[in-house]
């Protein structure tokens, strides 16, 4: 015959369901101001490596629009910021990253190694914004947003981590977030997963935190604008 052994199932503090501290956000607080009121400036960009963890700090020159900086669709520059959401700080940090390939929408996630902020990449501040929110109300997870609609979730409500339900289901979630992560354009293989690690400021060579953009092998935060 066979062992059949069946285990309670977890019990969680109230505390650890409790994490999303953060206040809602706005698009407004997605938009990267320039120095100048139009024309154009120069950026540092957190550049992915295919296959990589590793990611490549480039420059970039993006259009200034009533003195924003616009990201830049045809080049594969989106905007990236992560938001803290453990003390209510209301730190965000703003920056481009170049290689997801997307052309419409955002992903957001509370995994975000390691201080586990939320995390988001987004071809418009709306979408961007949406996206938070709806981690935030969640308790934490991962989602994909298009034109203020979201497309699919995965509910991660242990301390915006980890999820509460069967394996099975999870994968299933999985599954519909990745493929609706497709038709935003984006062709990584894992794009969470890369996404996971922007915030990981030990690992060279560029990343970016709630308090903005790190030269890991300066080991400083740095400027989003370089200086002709």
């Amino acid at each position: 015959g066979r062992l059949a052994i069946k285990f309670p199932a977890p019990r969680y503090p109230k505390f650890a369901r409790r994490t999303m501290n953060l206040k809602q956000v706005t698009p407004k607080d997605f938009d990267v101001r320039a120095p100048v009121r139009k024309g154009g400036v120069k950026v540092r960009v957190i550049g992915l490596v295919e296959g990589q963890v590793f990611t490549k700090h480039e420059i970039a020159s993006l259009k200034v629009e009533d003195g924003l900086v616009k990201p830049d669709l045809v080049n594969d520059i989106l905007k990236v910021a992560v938001v803290e959401r453990h003390k209510a700080t209301g730190n965000i940090g703003r920056g481009f990253v170049h290689g997801f390939g997307m052309r419409r929408g955002a992903i957001a996630s509370s995994v975000g190694h390691d201080a586990h902020n939320i995390a988001i990449v987004g071809t418009n501040e709306r979408d961007m914004a949406i996206a938070v929110n709806v981690v935030a109300r969640i308790g934490g997870g991962q989602v994909v947003v298009n034109k203020g609609e979201v497309l699919a979730r995965v509910e991660l409500p242990i301390a915006g981590l980890m999820s509460d339900k069967p394996v099975e289901a999870v994968s299933s979630e999985l599954e519909v977030l990745h493929r609706a992560a497709q038709r935003l354009g984006i062709e990584l293989k894992s794009p969470f997963m890369r996404l996971s690690f922007l915030p990981l400021a030990v690992i060279p060579k560029l990343r970016i935190t709630d308090k903005g953009l790190v030269d890991v092998e300066k080991f400083k935060l740095v400027d989003l604008f370089v200086k002709s």
